[in-house]
């Protein structure tokens, strides 16, 4: 099954256009709704207050006429406040890669002193080195050249020179034309440019675009003058960030790179976004042919996934959230910039969306993920009216014209329609997806189940009662995980015999963790399919990996029935495991929280572990990142014995890192993971620290409760504090689970059995932070360079929007 693109006669892959919403031929340009961008101002105001930004500049064009142009909220909050204004000037982030760079070579190819298909070596001798001699620009462009996201930082350390030196010198992460999102690849173009061209790449990029163009207000380097209307971003050294690069690698080569670097306003984007919707010329100017511009934003298919990227711009990948749900997949284009900044521009309508924030300000902790998606669909819904409306109507809820608590839906407006839907969603797992197919993806299959009392369908039924009548199907393994076939032990689990089929079920969890190869006889399919919660230390994930390279070691191929991630799939936070802490409880240098699906983490697992099992994901449908688990419409079963509900699951990250010491975190009551203490906690002052800590999202109110006999601390009582969620959308898991272990140690000394908390945090440069900080708010510092690397391995196996 394809899906024809006319526009550039592109065939998408099934898996691609399965996952594609049906959309009209044609926007209604005869029939504007500019009333629903309106919505942007409520989208805002809310992504503002709940801390996702701090302020920022929207600008919806069509074709040369501005439709929507609007500041919001402050470009400063810290260390005093600043209004935003729509002349605000923002670190551009990895849009520089789109505007300075990817433009850059598409003149040079322009102008015949480039090829696509060139070897980079052809004009970068040196970078042949290790293997990579036959890496074409192309390759570069589109992120397909086998390189590694990002070197370590300690390579800039001798200057510039020496930075580039030590890239042209690595060695391949994978075959060219595996798909990763690099930096270097950027890199490796800015310095292709310059010695194409004979000049650096800020300096080409300013004669031969910027100023070209009418971009008055663009550049590297922004002088000092300009810094007054630059909107900060962290602090570096103690100092902020104003009008310098917040990139640590572009900053590292002196500010110009051809990844990061570029400084804009909305208004010079757009200028840039017309001169491309208008086949590389603007106000007369020509500064790229018809030609180039087509090849520039036609859809390639890259990498196993058969992710579509143009020449620089991302098209449908795990990037593509300013898409939206109306703009069409497959024919509009765009970026994203780590920063807050955001470009989306549809030919089809002429439309181009761009959000430009510095999210990033003033402690790395802001998201305008969720944000870009909702604004790009609002902004669509005023050009594809009748499309939104079908959206609308495909999710209104089962009361008409109410939402969820009494809330007023207003039909036709896609982003009301979508919150109704999210409270309302019909998600289908992996497992609905399967038996809704007939099971054909396991035709003739002899197949082992890994498995528990989560896996089943949405009407209830058990997926090894499912499978063992499905058609054309024969089941001829079980294999359980800890707390066992059903989910009731905390103990090692035994061998025992289903009585429902009479098949062994085989531990995973007791005298080995990897089915053997007596396990595996007869068997030529495993699938897995277990609920999980989102955290590294959940060894459900460490048994699907285990089983993923039994899986490959023996070619059988390896079927992974995706569920949600019930705390959502856009927290990611914590410290990477430290490579000599990977175990049971840390199957990979991932961090405590990754913010993937099973079926996500089994992809990124199978190409950046090099595991190379015959991997097949059945993907949900009609899930999105921004859901909680109770929005889905999905029956909650408890994933193990003490995860009980879905606020346990959002502090489980951070509250588990004590599990290991001399801590009880509420087994054996009502409410694991929502309490902890010990008989030596004072309840009150413990409160009280964390209290005037005033983390997001979070109180803590003193109690005192007593662990039943068989759990830890049992029958002892214990003085603690009870952890009350507030604002779950607010809450960061793993820092609220720091600033715990940190007033702990600080309040009760040697009592605390600190070292142990390792055995979960698994990253010694943490734990020496947590013991040296002043200040817990401090501690994520020592891993944000780390999580920001993962985070963009991890963007390039995202399966859903």
């Amino acid at each position: 099954m394809v899906l024809t693109i006319a526009a550039h006669g592109v065939r998408l892959p099934a898996q691609i256009s399965q996952s594609a919403p049906a959309h009209p031929a044609a926007p209604r340009l005869d029939r504007l709704e500019l009333s629903r961008l309106t919505r942007i101002d409520d989208l805002m105001g809310e992504a503002i207050r709940d801390g996702q930004c701090p302020g920022g500049v929207v600008l919806v064009g069509l074709g040369d006429k501005v439709l929507w142009r609007k500041a919001y909220g402050n470009r400063r909050v810290e260390p005093d406040r600043e209004e935003m204004t729509v002349q605000t000037i923002f670190d551009m982030a990895s849009c520089t890669k789109i505007i300075a760079t990817a433009t850059s070579v598409a003149i040079l190819i322009d102008r015949d002193r480039v090829a696509l298909s060139d070897p980079v070596a052809k004009y970068i001798p040196e970078f042949a080195a290790n293997g990579k001699g036959e890496i074409t620009v192309e390759q570069l462009l589109t992120h397909a050249s086998g390189l590694i996201p990002d070197n370590s930082l300690k390579d800039y350390a001798d200057g510039p020179e020496e930075a580039i030196k030590k890239i042209y010198g690595l060695g391949l992460h994978g075959p060219p034309g595996t798909f990763a999102y690099s930096d270097l690849n950027y890199i490796v173009l800015g310095e292709l440019v310059k010695r194409v061209a004979g000049l650096p790449l800020d300096e080409f990029a300013h004669r031969e675009i910027f100023v070209p163009a009418g971009m008055r207000m663009t550049t590297f380097r922004p002088p000092h003058s300009w810094r007054a209307r630059c909107a900060p971003t962290e602090k570096r050294n103690g100092t902020w960030i104003v009008g310098e690069v917040h990139d640590p690698r572009a900053y590292a080569l002196g500010g110009v790179a051809g990844h990061a670097g570029l400084f804009s306003t909305a208004d010079d984007v757009a200028r840039w976004c017309r001169m491309i919707l208008n086949g590389g010329e603007i106000d007369g100017t020509r500064i790229l042919s018809a030609r180039m511009v087509a090849e520039m934003t036609r859809p390639r298919a890259v990498g196993a996934e058969n992710r579509l990227r143009g020449l620089g711009f991302d098209i449908l990948t795990g990037y593509s959230s300013p898409r939206g749900e109306l703009f069409p997949p497959g024919r509009s284009f765009g970026h994203t910039g780590f920063t807050g900044t955001s470009l989306w521009i549809d030919p089809g309508s002429k439309m181009y969306v761009i959000i430009l924030t510095n999210s990033v300000h003033p402690n790395g902790k802001g998201s305008v993920i969720a944000l870009r998606r909702k604004i790009g669909t609002v902004a669509a819904s005023a050009v594809y009216p009748a499309e939104a409306d079908r959206l609308a109507a495909a999710t209104e809820p089962s009361q008409p014209g109410e939402g969820q608590g009494g809330t007023a839906v207003r039909k036709g407006d896609p982003m009301h329609s979508r919150s109704a839907a999210v409270k309302n969603a019909q998600v289908l797992t992996g497992l609905d997806v399967l038996v809704r197919d007939g099971f054909r993806q396991l035709a003739g299959r002899n197949v082992g189940v890994i498995t528990n009392h989560t896996a089943r369908s949405r009407d209830g039924q058990f997926i090894v009662d499912l499978l063992a009548k499905a058609p054309n199907v024969k089941l001829v393994a079980l294999f359980a995980p800890e707390h066992g076939f059903r989910g009731l032990l905390d103990e090692k689990v035994q061998d025992e015999k289903d009585p429902a089929t009479g098949l062994t079920i085989y531990s995973l969890y007791g005298k080995t963790n990897t089915p053997t190869d007596d396990m595996l006889k007869g068997v030529d399919a495993l699938v897995f399919d277990i609920q999980d919660v989102g955290a590294r230390f959940y060894t459900y994930e460490t048994t699907m990996g285990n089983c993923m390279r039994a899986a490959a070691r023996h070619g059988i191929r390896y079927v992974v029935l995706d569920r949600p991630n019930p705390i959502r799939g856009l927290y990611v936070g914590g410290p990477i495991a430290d490579a000599d802490r990977l175990g049971f409880t840390a199957f990979a240098r991932m961090p405590v929280a990754h913010g993937m699906t099973m079926g996500e983490l089994a992809t990124m697992w199978n190409a950046e572990l090099k595991i190379g099992a015959d991997l097949t994901v059945i993907r949900m449908e009609n899930w999105t990142r921004d859901m909680w688990y109770d929005q889905t419409g999905l029956l909650w079963i408890n994933p193990s014995p003490n995860m009980r509900n879905l606020n346990q699951a959002l502090l489980y990250p951070g509250v588990c890192l004590i599990e290991a010491t001399n801590m009880s975190v509420g087994r054996g009551t009502d409410q694991p993971f929502e309490m902890f203490g010990a008989p030596w906690v004072e309840g009150r002052r413990l409160a009280a620290a964390l209290n005037e800590a005033n983390l997001p999202g979070v109180r803590f109110i003193p109690i005192e409760f007593t662990p039943a006999r068989g759990s830890k601390l049992g029958e002892q009582k214990c003085g603690g504090v009870h952890v009350l969620v507030t604002d779950r959308d607010a809450v960061d898991p793993v820092l609220t689970g720091i600033t715990i272990v940190w007033h702990l140690r600080m309040l009760f000394g040697e009592k605390f059995d600190f070292a142990k908390v390792n055995n979960l945090l698994a990253n010694a440069a943490a734990m020496k932070a947590i013991q040296e900080a002043k200040d817990p708010a401090a501690v994520p510092r020592v891993w944000q360079a780390d999580l920001e690397a993962f985070r963009k391995t991890r963007a390039a196996y995202l399966l859903y929007p």
